[in-house]
């Protein structure tokens, strides 16, 4: 094996170098293994079926969410307890909640031609495609879309995909200009040709962002092709655990989020994503809170049964939103506009609850620049200072926190969070002290 020559300019020694072709593969790794971009991610997916979408359909989603929270936890105390917080943080969460179903209650929204849209006949799924994108262009002309927008298609399959880019093509075409952030989700991928022909598609609309959803266990074992199909194109994985469930032979029953397979798909999810620019998504919560009894002049029976199914499905969706954050997965689906509250109060209350103590943390560590430290009984190493960026970085964006506070906790300007990576914000810092 052949080595370069090397002299070090502090020393004059020469010394064997490793060969080129190790530079340029350890380049081609780092440059496929940037890391996460530190691009805002929303916290959760709302989709609801193409046939049903207005152009005011957002905001009605969010009017029914504000008074599904005002109705089922009318403050603070009673938020407290329909979630088990703790006092120190409620009206804290309890607060911010309120303003963000206020401000922004729906964060991304999928225009739905898959199951949320049902089986329908061409000439109906042709008019739903055409009246949606009419619906989405009056929506931005009046400012009424969230910040991330897209559609979902049917699948690229021998049975529907001709179904699928006709709908596609009849909806980009009239709708035109796509709003910002716009993807476009593929639901049941199989293949990695499915992934490019969506990518050639999308080609003539200006290289058009694409979602991919794993439902199948072929998808989950071939993740890294379906991504490299998509090449540049690809946002997002994101997990559907009721048609994976189904077609592993899970019965009905027995399928839901905390389902050991689909414990098994999130980290294969991870494994397969881990150091790429993708965002993932967990699947949705199918138990809704719906209530039991309808109408204006309810007993207090029926409205006491009525809070407790309402709070019932609450505590299940609480329970599986914080378990995907505690697993790393910061977005998921959601199915109704009463779960939106119990959403956010899950992902504030899980990014307020170990503020103090991780900003302590960063402080700390970076104080030290970046050399090993501890504080109290908890060792710091660099691994630790990324995962405390990654903290900060997902409440600003979650609006667990405001920008404004994190020079306040970090010692960190919003900008340097910004950068995503932890080595990137101790280089920045060493060339100014350098300069």
């Amino acid at each position: 094996m052949r080595f370069r020559r090397c002299r070090f300019r502090y020393t004059g020694l020469v010394t064997r170098c490793l060969p080129d072709w190790l530079n340029h593969a350890n380049e081609k790794f780092q440059s496929k293994y940037s890391g996460f971009s530190g691009r805002r991610q929303p916290v959760h997916v709302v989709y609801g079926g193409a046939h049903l979408f207005k152009a005011d359909t957002c905001s009605k989603l969010g009017k029914i969410a504000r008074n599904s929270f005002a109705e089922y936890a009318p403050d603070a105390a009673a938020f407290a307890r329909t979630f088990d917080l703790d006092a120190s943080i409620a009206a804290t969460v309890y607060e911010r909640v309120v303003h963000k179903l206020e401000t922004e209650p729906i964060e991304d929204y999928r225009v739905d031609f898959e199951d949320g849209f049902g089986y329908r006949s061409d000439q109906e799924e042709d008019e739903a495609a055409v009246a949606s994108a009419h619906a989405t262009a009056a929506a931005m002309k009046n400012s009424l879309l969230p910040p991330f927008f897209g559609i979902r298609i049917k699948p690229l399959s021998r049975a529907c995909e001709d179904r699928s880019v006709r709908t596609l093509d009849l909806f980009l075409k009239a709708l035109g200009k796509t709003p910002e952030n716009f993807v476009v989700t593929l639901p049941k991928v199989t293949i990695p040709e499915q992934v490019r022909a969506l990518v050639e598609l999308l080609d003539s609309y200006g290289g058009i962002r694409i979602e991919l959803m794993i439902e199948t266990p072929q998808a989950l074992r071939n993740i890294p092709a379906l991504i490299e199909a998509a090449g540049m194109n690809c946002s997002g994985v994101h997990f559907g655990p009721y048609d994976y469930t189904a077609s592993l032979g899970i019965t009905g029953q027995n399928q839901h989020l905390l389902h050991p397979a689909c414990h098994f798909a999130r980290w294969t999810m991870q494994v397969e994503t881990a150091g790429l620019d993708v965002t993932l998504s967990d699947g949705p919560t199918n138990i809704l809170p719906l209530a039991i009894h309808k109408g204006q002049n309810l007993t207090e029976a029926q409205k006491s049964e009525n809070a407790e199914a309402i709070h019932s499905a609450w505590g299940l969706h609480y329970k599986n939103v914080r378990h995907a954050l505690t697993c790393g997965y910061y977005q998921g689906w959601d199915l109704h506009p009463a779960q939106l509250p119990v959403r956010y109060a899950a992902v504030y209350a899980f990014f307020v609850e170990g503020l103090d103590a991780a900003a302590r943390r960063l402080r700390n560590f970076i104080g030290e620049t970046a050399q090993a430290t501890t504080v109290g009984a908890v060792f710091d190493d660099a691994a630790t200072g990324q995962g405390l960026v990654n903290h900060f970085l997902r409440a600003v964006y979650s609006g667990a926190i405001s920008e404004a506070d994190v020079p306040k906790f970090t010692g960190l300007t919003m900008d340097e969070i910004r950068l995503g990576s932890f080595a990137r914000i101790m280089d920045a810092r060493l060339r100014v002290q350098k300069d």
